[in-house]
Parts: C-alpha cells; structure tokens; sequence
C-alpha cells in the first residue's frame, strides 16, 4: 500500500510540474528575448549553412528556447551555484561519479539494444569496475584504467534501427532535441523508472517519499553542474540557429559510432 501511496505521490508531482511548465512557457514566450552582447554580427553568418536548417516548429521552438533560458536563469543556475559554493569539490566529483555510474544501467541497456557486441562488454566492465573498486560508483577507476564512458540512449537505438531524426525539438527544461530522441528519451527514462522501482532501496522506510524525491533533485542538480552550456552566453545573434545546426550534427556523427 506505502508503495502504491507512493506512486501516485510522483504522478502527481509529475503531472504538477508539467502544468507549471506549460504556464511558465505561456509566460516566457510572450517576454521580450535577453540582451545579447553585441560581440559578432549578422553579416559574420549571412552565407553559412546554420540558416538553413529545416525547422518546422520554429515558433514553438524558439519560445520553448526562451522559456528554458529563464527557467535556467532564475531556478536552476542559482540552485546549482549554491550547491558548487557549499559542497567542497572532492563531494561534488564523488556525486558525479556516482550518479554517472548509475547512468551506464541505460548505456549497456541500449548497446545490448543495438546489438553493439564489444560496446555492451566494455560498458558492463566499466560498470562493475567502478560498482566494485569504485565503491559503489563514487571513483571513477575504470576510466583511468581505458575504460572510458561511451554514452548510448535509445534515440541512438533507434537510428540504429533505421529511425530518421524527425523535426528539431526543443523540450522544457532537457533543451534541443528532435522527434525521435525525445521518444527515445521517454523511453529511457520509463527504463531507468522500472529498474529503480525493482531495486528501490528506500521501500521499507516510512520517508521512502522524501528520500527519493531528494536524490532525485540532487541527481538533476548534478546534472546542471556537469553541463557548461549556457543560454545565450554565447555573444552570436544567431545562438539558435548554431544551437540547432551542431544538435543536429553531434546526433549525426553519434549514430555513425
């Protein structure tokens, strides 16, 4: 019953914090775009092919493009600046370490997915090496020892599977993407949710809520912190269309790994 209790506590977060989104995106889409520092020109992209790009959904896009850039302003980098100001840096590279760890559960899933023989041996390696020697996740030996991080998720799947790319997507809050990976990013986070709701270490305590709900919001605050991109930092008039151009090439060149 405390399980169930549970679960629909987090859909009910869920369905929460999407109607703030929407009423936030609403507001921020009819707020005038931030200064940009007037370090380049227009004339400096006139003939490049970044003002090509098809994109269908631009208007969507770009206010979804302004929404996250006060979401991130406002909310997220001011959290994130606290969290970097209190924690010394060896915890918040242990966090890192540890929360990475956990992410090779959907590496190795999705490299087993497209049936990546050496890819899915190299990531479990990794995986127990740091799960063992890296107690538990918080040391990255594996790395050290050529084991390096080699990401995966299953809108890589499914361009393996001969899926195309779709229209250029910007999501509330996880930024550019496209059709395909914003399925694909679903789809991974039902994954990781099925796997956590198996494991969920927290089930017999009677805060199991609290807890979750607090690893989750240092798991998305580390998440921030391992992130140096920042909206409209850039200085270029045309930040959205190079954002959507090299999303578009980095998906590219990752499906050809």
């Amino acid at each position: 019953m405390n399980h169930a209790i549970g679960t629909l506590r987090r859909g009910a977060l869920v369905a929460l914090l999407f109607t703030l989104l929407a009423g936030c995106a609403t507001t921020a889409a009819n707020r005038p775009a931030p200064d940009v520092p007037a370090r380049h020109t227009a004339a400096e992209f006139r003939d490049l092919r970044i003002a090509y790009e098809p994109d269908p959904w631009e208007g969507f896009n770009r206010s979804m493009y302004q929404f996250n850039y006060y979401l991130d302003h406002y909310l997220f980098l001011p959290v994130v600046h606290g969290y970097e100001f209190i924690t010394p840096v060896f915890v918040q590279d242990r966090v890192s370490d540890f929360f990475n760890n956990l992410g090779e559960i959907k590496n190795l899933t999705n490299s087993v997915l497209q049936l990546k023989g050496g890819e899915t041996g190299h990531t479990l390696a990794r995986f127990l090496t740091n799960s063992t020697v890296g107690l538990g996740g918080l040391f990255d030996p594996a790395t050290t020892w050529g084991l390096e991080r080699r990401p995966e998720d299953f809108g890589l799947t499914l361009a393996r599977w001969g899926v195309a790319s779709g229209n250029y997507l910007v999501l509330p809050v996880f930024g550019p993407s496209s059709a395909r990976d914003a399925g694909g990013l679903a789809v991974d986070g039902g994954i990781s949710y099925g796997i956590y709701t198996l494991a969920d270490p927290f089930r017999s305590l009677d805060e199991s809520f609290t807890i979750e709900a607090g690893v989750a919001t240092l798991d998305a605050i580390d998440t921030r912190h391992q992130i140096p991109f920042r909206y409209f930092e850039s200085g270029y008039p045309f930040e959205y269309e190079m954002v959507r151009f090299f999303t578009r090439e980095r998906r590219e060149l990752a499906t050809k790994k």
